[in-house]
């Protein structure tokens, strides 16, 4: 008979999705300076998203094989959180290491060394993510389930919005240089990535050693699970052709939920992939005025860079943390209504909305050019940015509520389908949806914006938002699994 699973607190469910906070800070300092960092240590426009190819490819190796491991392992630290501890230590090393590449020119060049390191890191943020996702699927009773993953949902983005403002605020407010030599990175990029490597750990050390995972007895009794025949089947010794042959059979079998999800996840997850790598270029371009020749390595090479270029380039990757950080802010906000709007509406028509509302978002970049000086008060400082770069603000508050949807929905609508005793492997298998659109843009997205738009990256971000329309359609295909709880 299955036992009533113990509902959490709110502090509980707070600090079991804590450490998410310090991942996604990483995360965020990652997403809004990688093509900044890899474009200071040489890579060309189009070649950028062959670069970030390295995060999928990452996830799609790591998250499957890391799910699988956490659902057979039971230790005294727990069944995640070893994993996820690991995972923290790695990735800080990371970013300790990537924005240093120049130092380490004698032994390997800078641009293979930051490919290397952000590898490393993407690497070491999957090890991270899927334990936590398969956490708070273990943690939480089903009737919290929206509460869990909305609150998840607030933490990754009050994590993305400090990661994304802070070289911004280390160049305004401290005082550090947000410009770069050729080879070498801004020094207001190399210490906002030495802060967010001390808050992953630390906010990661706060979720380790204050939640206390379920004993496997009671976990399997909670989830109406066998104990006896579970332990039987994990201690059963397979071989890698048994286990890979075990793999499969579960990609083949996975739950429609999970099938339909992934159409969803491929259009919502191509338009991310193309904002992360492109924003930069793109408002360098269209809001700042910088010409695309100004990306192209080959002509920099033979040129003498004017010193107006280097600082226009310096202040559009800037202000980019800045628009990383409204939408991670306005993300943050909704996640606070999104549980109460998807158990009053349904998930799906929020889901839907929300995606809609993002997709449209980031077509409307198209209409905000606007090269007017202008004095903004951030409070923690002032700045003068072209017009356009304020009023794009506007779009981030849409895209927002598409990445706090994103963040949330789908998990919420999974959970409740996927057997409890392959929490961890399915959770696994459901990233495959996110990496492999990732690793299609990053295939493509330089060729379209070569061959398609002239190198002009504004275009892209359009096709970004027409992804994400057509994601937003494909979620009322989705049906969703009712979960019964006996008691």
């Amino acid at each position: 008979m299955q036992k009533q699973q113990p509902r959490l607190s709110f502090w509980q469910l707070w600090t079991v999705s804590f450490g998410f906070l310090g991942v996604q800070f990483g995360f965020a300092l990652q997403n809004a300076n990688a093509s900044r960092i890899l474009s200071d240590l040489g890579a060309d426009l189009h070649s950028l998203s062959f670069f970030w190819l390295v995060a999928p490819i990452m996830g799609l190796l790591v998250q499957p094989i890391v799910g699988a491991a956490s659902d057979r392992t039971w230790n005294k630290l727990g069944r995640r959180r070893p994993f996820i501890l690991a995972g923290a230590i790695a990735a800080a090393v990371g970013m300790f290491l990537m924005p240093n590449a120049s130092l380490f020119v004698a032994l390997i060049a800078p641009m293979i060394f930051g490919v290397l390191m952000l590898a490393l890191m993407d690497a070491s943020f999957n090890v991270c993510f899927q334990p936590f996702r398969s956490l708070v699927s273990d943690m939480v009773p089903a009737e919290q389930r929206n509460s869990g993953y909305s609150i998840q949902s607030l933490l990754i983005n009050v994590g993305a919005v400090i990661g994304s403002i802070l070289p911004f605020v280390l160049t305004n407010v401290v005082g550090l240089e947000n410009t770069a030599k050729a080879g070498a990175v801004a020094p207001s990029v190399v210490w906002a990535f030495y802060i967010g490597a001390t808050v992953l750990l630390g906010s990661v050390l706060w979720t380790v050693f204050r939640t206390k995972e379920y004993k496997p007895k009671d976990y399997y009794a909670y989830k109406g699970l066998d104990a006896e025949l579970v332990e039987k089947e994990l201690a059963v010794q397979k071989t890698l052709g048994q286990k890979l042959s075990e793999f499969f059979r579960l990609m083949k079998s996975m739950p429609d939920t999970m099938r339909q999800l992934a159409v969803v996840q491929f259009f919502s997850w191509f338009a991310l992939f193309i904002m992360w790598v492109y924003t930069t270029p793109a408002i360098t371009q269209h809001i700042w005025g910088v010409e695309v020749k100004w990306f192209d390595p080959v002509y920099l090479n033979s040129v003498d860079v004017p010193a107006s270029i280097i600082a226009a380039k310096g202040a559009a990757g800037d202000w980019v943390g800045i628009l990383f950080a409204a939408y991670s802010l306005f993300a943050a906000i909704f996640s606070v209504v999104l549980a109460k709007l998807a158990d009053k509406i349904g998930r799906k028509v929020v889901y839907a909305g929300s995606l809609f509302i993002g997709g449209i978002s980031y077509i409307s970049f198209l209409f905000f050019q606007d090269l007017t000086p202008t004095t903004v008060n951030l409070l923690i400082t002032q700045v003068t940015v072209p017009a356009g770069a304020v009023n794009l603000v506007l779009p981030m508050v849409g895209i927002g509520i598409a990445w706090a949807a994103i963040l949330a929905m789908p998990y919420a609508m999974l959970a409740g389908a996927l057997p409890a005793d392959k929490t961890g492997v399915y959770m696994g298998i459901f990233n495959f949806t996110i990496a492999m659109p990732q690793i299609v843009c990053g295939l493509t997205a330089g060729f379209i914006l070569k061959y398609a738009f002239d190198n002009e990256a504004v275009n892209i971000i359009v096709v970004s938002g027409v992804a994400m329309i057509i994601a937003g359609f494909a979620v009322f295909r989705v049906k969703e699994h009712v979960q019964v709880t006996r008691l």
